[in-house]
């Protein structure tokens, strides 16, 4: 019972966000273009500043683990390559880029920060393992997305030329780009700007979580909906169970263990179905995967906590 009430108090708060989100839009407080637009400033300004924050203010000489680093980076790697080998058995060939992008990219940035902070009161670890896996999923979903799009039949000159220019403007990979450069660089944040980031950071996970749960439409689960169900099942359980208990074998422990099963087994993020669209695709598997991942993950999450707890790994 310890370790179930232990699971449900790392969860439940995070959840109970979302379905207030959903619960505020459900009574029209929160409409679809104000839940669009919060997400997009959160993705814009708090979170990236959130990134920045945790890097910035991390002693990377005290606190870096290239080891640690490396497996989120690694396992972030072949978790693409084996979902990439898994769409290849899809009739719809226009769909498996949105498969491949739904199955792999986690809203490891928002939701590792809000779920090893209220387990553990800091998020230092979520900072490494953003540093490893966040860059290289837009990175590859970028790449993805391009190369698989209606818009782009054949690759060119001009594909490639968007594909840099995502990877460079996207705001978490500018937040972690700057952040890790401020702490490398030593160099000391005025009180007045680092309450400015502070106040600004704090807002990110509240809102974000609430615009993810205003963003749920269950009702529009159509069209699209067995693969949408398997890239779902490989994002919430599948590749958490392929590579957790590489990570256990290798030694990682606590903050550590729950930054990797966030990493690998929390919701496919809202921006890979506005990412989707951008870029030419229909966007229905996608926003399927994010529906069912957004309503299941807590569940999922919690189960996988309960049995990390229950074998004193965490």
């Amino acid at each position: 019972m310890e370790n179930l009430v232990f699971s449900l108090n790392a969860t439940m708060p995070v959840f109970l966000m979302m379905v207030l989100g959903f619960f505020l839009h459900s009574i029209h407080w929160i409409d679809d273009e104000f839940a669009s637009k919060m997400n997009k400033f959160v993705f814009r300004l708090p979170l990236p500043i959130l990134v920045f924050s945790q890097l910035a203010t991390t002693d990377f000489t005290a606190t870096w683990d290239g080891k640690f680093v490396f497996f989120c980076f690694g396992a972030t790697l072949l978790s693409i390559l084996l979902v990439s080998l898994l769409s290849l058995m899809l009739k719809n060939s226009a769909s498996r880029g949105e498969f491949i992008q739904a199955s792999y990219r986690s809203s490891a940035a928002l939701l590792g920060i809000a779920y090893i902070t209220n387990i553990y009161g800091n998020a230092t670890m979520s900072a490494l393992m953003i540093l490893g896996s966040v860059p290289l999923y837009n990175i590859m979903a970028v790449v993805v997305l391009t190369i698989t799009s209606p818009e782009n039949k054949n690759l060119s000159g001009n594909a490639f030329k968007k594909t840099l220019v995502g990877i460079i403007t996207n705001p978490i990979i500018i937040g972690i780009a700057l952040g890790f450069a401020w702490s490398l660089l030593k160099i000391p944040m005025p009180t007045v700007l680092s309450k400015v980031v502070s106040n600004l950071g704090a807002i990110a996970s509240p809102l974000g979580l609430m615009a993810m749960g205003a963003s749920v439409k269950p009702e529009k689960i159509t069209g699209q909906l067995l693969p949408s169900i398997i890239a779902a099942f490989f994002k919430l359980i599948g590749l958490a169970a392929i590579f957790l208990p590489i990570a256990v074998a290798l030694g990682f422990r606590n903050d550590k263990l729950i930054a990797i099963l966030v990493m690998l087994g929390s919701a496919t993020t809202v921006s890979s179905f506005v990412m989707a669209k951008s870029m030419g695709h229909d966007g229905t598997l996608t926003s399927n995967t994010v529906i069912l991942t957004t309503l299941l993950s807590s569940f999922t999450l919690t189960i996988f906590v309960f049995l990390l707890k229950t074998l004193g790994l965490i």
